[in-house]
């Protein structure tokens, strides 16, 4: 993924959320409103998470250490889990517990104006921020839909944002759907049942985002075609015959393993084996760029021993 796309995308994020947060508190205050409280901390804590991004994304460009030979790459895996963490506990469980408190000790919602006209408001800016997502995650989706492009992307940073600019829509639907039922019986209770639909929402998006996250955090291979560019620029057919077998690993969104075993002819010298390699390599980062640390291990072909290494 396009760093600076993703850092484009977290920065309106983090602009539209930060505006909106302080009006939907104003509202609150006003009206007296639980689904404008709730509003108000989701967006203070996608605020949050948006600088937990940013935060990750920085510091996953250190240079790598003796302790940490490979880098800090997938520190970007950490943060965008801590999100799903947040969004779980300060936005989900807060909102569900403020709506069932409301929906046991009702009271009107005075200065109607405010959270109808602050709602309004949000919904305008958080479709620009969404508008933005959508827009930079277009330029490297490809012809993947969108639940694939979440599920796929290797860089956690696009597909966050995007699925919490989503819920913010959601959630400031169901918002204004509360407040104007609410208005238009006299009930508060639908007030509270808006604010737990708003708290139930943010759990789903949680857990969807944890979901994702950890199989990142686990270490995931290679894409499908990154993986048969690499097979493909492996194998010259004069020194390196055959692909044995090959694992790939992602250590960040931009940065690939991959390790191999690799056929060469069994009356190569070692200085020919070594160019072999060295070549090899050179096809690799030049087929698929980010794969930036690779070792390859020459061997004799032999059915017998190739199928051993597979089931292994």
């Amino acid at each position: 993924m396009s760093a600076s796309g993703g850092t484009k995308a977290i920065v309106a994020a983090l602009a539209a959320n930060l505006a909106i947060a302080a009006a939907k508190f104003v509202a609150f205050l006003f009206s007296g409103s639980s689904s404008m409280l709730a509003e108000s901390v989701h967006s203070l804590a996608d605020s949050g998470n948006q600088g937990l991004l940013l935060l990750g994304g920085k510091r996953a460009q250190r240079e790598a250490t003796p302790q940490h030979p490979f880098g800090y790459g997938r520190e970007r895996y950490i943060y965008a889990f801590l999100v799903s963490i947040v969004l779980f506990s300060v936005g989900g469980m807060f909102a569900i517990y403020e709506g069932y408190e409301k929906i046991k000790h009702p009271h009107p919602i005075e200065a109607w104006y405010w959270p109808v006209g602050v709602l309004v408001f949000a919904i305008i800016a958080e479709s620009f921020s969404f508008r933005t997502a959508i827009k930079e995650s277009n330029e490297i989706r490809g012809g993947l839909s969108w639940t694939e492009f979440v599920r796929r992307a290797k860089a956690p940073e696009l597909p966050v944002v995007l699925l919490e600019d989503l819920g913010a829509l959601v959630g400031l639907v169901l918002a204004l759907g509360g407040v104007g039922l609410a208005l238009a019986t006299g009930n508060g209770v639908w007030d509270g049942i808006g604010t737990v639909c708003i708290g139930v929402l943010l759990v789903l998006i949680a857990i969807v985002l944890a979901a994702e996250t950890k199989s990142l955090l686990l270490g995931e291979a290679a894409g499908v075609d990154e993986v048969k560019k690499i097979e493909a620029a492996i194998v010259d057919g004069d020194t390196v015959t055959r692909l044995i077998h090959m694992r790939t690993l992602h250590l960040g969104p931009e940065e690939l393993l991959v390790a191999a075993k690799i056929a060469v002819q069994h009356d190569d010298t070692a200085s020919e084996v070594a160019r072999a390699i060295d070549a090899a390599e050179e096809r690799i980062r030049a087929a698929v760029p980010i794969a930036r640390v690779i070792y390859l291990e020459p061997d004799i072909y032999s059915e017998k021993a190739a199928a051993g290494a597979k089931d292994a």
